[in-house]
């Protein structure tokens, strides 16, 4: 087996010797090249030549935008059959989609996990999100989550804090930050729904891939508790921004029960895809990384995408 080891050293818990140590136990199994990456893309760029020159897995070792970089490699012309399976050891903050999938947080852990299932030949098909946006950039592939809006707004304030590393607290803080004093007015949303009239007035849209949505250290988050990997989208929107609306449904989120409602949430589960508008541009992010801003903004779910070694 032709492998390639995709390593951000950048990453919030990546360290030299754990990267020695994952690559040493990589090449006893697997014909290995390494990558470090030192750019923004590079990851991204690597898993795509990876793809072109035959490998026949990718395994990323960073956190989740490092992740999202070599999936948009793989899938750079779309899936098929022939793609290099994706290989995941978690390296950052919050490492969403290798948790999600099961993975152990722990490098050296996650590394036994990988060695296990390549010795077993063990792969899963998963899933994705696509996103296309209205400012005419390149669509994007999402493994875990996507949002418009406040959660956008939260990762462009994070993308400003160069030379900090992403940590759990660095969001919460810049989470609170960014509802206490938004910088501008937050544009209404209108989403658009296959079979439904448009629901207007909206203040945010998160879609998630997989639950949990996202962590908080060790605690889940759970915004639609019965997304999968194997299912459609799901959808979870707020009318309202106020501090009773607001700190209801992150309490609930924090919940192992499934006890999101209320006549100010818009929730749909398992959706092959959907729109959201605004007449003034809003913020986009997917898996963690700033898309830009647009006035319109489609997600679409890709069942059996790729396939992940675990």
């Amino acid at each position: 087996m032709r492998a390639v080891l995709v390593v951000n050293p950048k990453a919030t818990a990546t360290t030299p010797g754990g990267r020695d140590v994952l690559a040493h136990a990589l090449a006893s199994a697997v014909k290995l090249d390494v990558v470090e990456t030192d750019y923004r893309g590079h990851a991204q760029a690597a898993a795509a030549q990876a793809a072109v020159d035959g490998a026949d897995l990718v395994v990323a070792h960073g956190g989740d935008g490092t992740v999202n970089e070599v999936v948009n490699g793989l899938l750079a012309h779309g899936p098929r059959p022939d793609l290099p399976a994706l290989g995941v050891v978690p390296g950052g903050s919050a490492n969403v989609f290798a948790r999600a999938l099961g993975l152990p947080r722990n490098p050296v852990e996650a590394t036994h996990v990988l060695l296990r299932a390549i010795a077993r030949n063990r792969t899963r098909r998963v899933g994705l999100g696509r996103v296309e946006t209205s400012s005419g950039a390149t669509p994007r592939w999402f493994t875990f989550n996507a949002g418009v809006g406040w959660d956008a707004d939260v990762v462009e304030r994070v993308a400003r804090k160069r030379g900090k590393k992403a940590t759990t607290s660095l969001y919460a803080r810049s989470a609170l930050a960014r509802y206490v004093r938004p910088g501008r007015p937050r544009p209404e949303l209108a989403l658009h729904l296959p079979g439904e009239s448009p629901i207007e007035g909206l203040r945010l849209a998160f879609v998630s891939n997989t639950d949990p949505w996202t962590y908080l250290n060790a605690r889940p988050i759970h915004l639609n508790p019965g997304c999968t990997f194997e299912g459609g989208l799901g959808l979870f929107a707020l009318r309202s921004m106020s501090v009773p609306t607001v700190l209801g449904a992150f309490q609930r989120a924090m919940s192992e029960k499934d006890r999101q409602h209320g006549r100010r949430l818009v929730r749909r589960d398992d959706i092959p895809g959907l729109v959201v508008t605004a007449k003034e541009p809003v913020r986009v992010q997917c898996d963690g990384d700033l898309l830009g801003e647009c006035t319109r903004v489609g997600f679409t779910s890709v069942a059996d995408a790729l396939a992940v070694v675990v």
